[in-house]
């Protein structure tokens, strides 16, 4: 007869708190993180320690303007007014593109 041992292990998560996007937030890419136009490639890139982003057009735009002086609300109403969009539809563009940027550590507020 042989016997069996169990070791249960207790595993802690703990999540690290993004900050929240508000209207008058002023992002701006971090300390390392550049954007870029690779020549090479022919395309926008978006470089971070151990970290490559290829973007499109859009998504240039949008970070061109996340240099720490304009507010959240800005960005949204000249994004809108250039292409010409619903307001709503542009912020909700642009928070998921900052969001996700926040949560991968390459952009503050």
């Amino acid at each position: 007869m042989t016997a069996t041992a169990m070791v249960t292990t207790e595993t802690t998560t703990t999540a690290i708190a993004t900050p929240e996007l508000a209207p008058e937030s002023r992002p701006r890419l971090l300390r390392g993180v550049r954007l870029k136009n690779d020549q090479v490639r022919k395309t926008w890139v978006l470089l971070a320690p151990e970290r490559y982003l290829r973007l499109n057009a859009i998504s240039v735009d949008i970070l061109q303007r996340c240099d720490g002086s304009a507010a959240l609300s800005t960005i949204v109403d000249d994004l809108a007014a250039k292409y010409g969009a619903d307001r709503a539809m542009v912020e909700r563009d642009v928070r998921s593109l900052l969001n996700g940027l926040l949560e991968k550590r390459m952009l503050g507020l």
